[in-house]
């Protein structure tokens, strides 16, 4: 499958990316690692997979987002496949408005929806010559229901999706653009919040189809088969485990 293609997965030190890491580079892709922090933990992933390396950078910064890039295309020559994946969010209660503040939409929208754009951008060039280009963005299930760690992130996630959209209807046919919206995964984001976690994977575990919550390997497979689904594109991929359907 990998024929010497290259994935750039932004936010892969841990949880949902790392896990796409460690999945595509086991189908033969080559995996530029990113990371705004955690710097160790990106530069230990790349070293344990078979052709990766690393760099820090923040999506929502223009130049670290071109510059991530360049990696790809300075270490490898080519670059077939960005997945968005970087995130951000705040545990914020929907029903608690006034803790909601300008910056907190600021912070979330500038990563989540001005850092796709910004990947997407500096990457198009590249994914077009590649022929058979792939973007996977991630999105999430609260994109579409009144639901989710916080407003102004279940916001950003209805602009990625529409975003994914309107992408797909400008990059084909050398590239295809599709989404993938994750329901309750067990990530590292839920270690700072332990009490909306357990309550939340209680909830899920009786109310869903599966009978438990997804985890980052669920997302990863979903990702692998989005990066071959030759006449997909513009599409939002559900991993929820069946809940959108109770």
């Amino acid at each position: 499958m990998g024929e010497n293609r290259v994935a750039v997965i932004t936010g892969s030190s841990s949880g949902i990316g790392a896990a796409m890491a460690r999945r595509f580079a086991a189908e033969g892709l080559r995996v530029v690692v990113n990371s705004a922090g955690s710097e160790a933990a990106g530069r230990e992933l790349a070293a344990q997979l078979p052709d990766a390396v690393y760099v820090r950078g923040d999506v929502s910064d223009p130049a670290d987002a071109r510059r991530i890039v360049r990696t790809a295309i300075d270490t490898y020559g080519r670059l077939d496949v960005l997945v968005n994946n970087a995130g951000a969010t705040r545990f914020i209660p929907l029903d608690d408005l006034d803790a909601v503040g300008a910056d907190t939409w600021r912070d979330l929208l500038d990563v989540n929806v001005i850092g796709v754009w910004q990947m997407v951008t500096a990457a198009a060039p590249h994914l077009r010559a590649s022929g058979a280009g792939a973007v996977v963005n991630v999105s999430s299930v609260s994109a579409t229901r009144a639901l989710g760690s916080s407003i102004p992130y279940a916001v950003s996630k209805a602009a990625v999706n529409h975003l994914t959209r309107l992408l797909a209807s400008q990059l084909g046919p050398e590239v295809r653009v599709n989404a993938i919206a994750p329901g309750l995964i067990d990530t590292p984001w839920y270690a700072e919040a332990e009490e909306v976690w357990e309550s939340s994977r209680d909830w899920i575990t009786a109310n869903t189809p599966l009978r438990r919550v997804g985890t980052p390997e669920d997302v990863a497979e979903a990702a692998l088969y989005l990066l071959d689904a030759a006449y997909t594109t513009g599409d939002v991929l559900t991993v929820d485990g069946g809940r959108h359907i109770v």
